[in-house]
């Protein structure tokens, strides 16, 4: 297998696996975490890429007060995802 393919690949399995953390108990946070998983994510620097992984790792109300606007973020990568996140389609 070419390296370029296996990379490929994995970055399938790895957005597979986002796609399944972007599932939460909140439509509102589903449609806008697929959004920027979708939109966002292929093209972010792995700063925002490992922020965003850390968003994922956290309870749900904690994500919403930080996407809707209740809570402002101390990292500005995470910002930074935030800002692509509130964005509108």
């Amino acid at each position: 297998m070419h390296p370029d393919e296996r990379e490929g690949m994995m970055g399938s399995a790895e957005t597979g696996r986002l796609r399944w953390r972007c599932r939460r108990g909140m439509r509102e946070l589903d449609v806008v975490l697929v959004r920027y998983l979708e939109r966002d994510w292929p093209t972010a620097p792995a700063a925002e890429r490992a922020a965003f992984g850390e968003l994922l790792e956290r309870q749900d109300p904690e994500v919403n007060a930080l996407v809707f606007g209740g809570l402002d973020p101390q990292d500005e990568a995470l910002a930074r995802v935030l800002e692509c996140l509130r964005r509108p389609t």
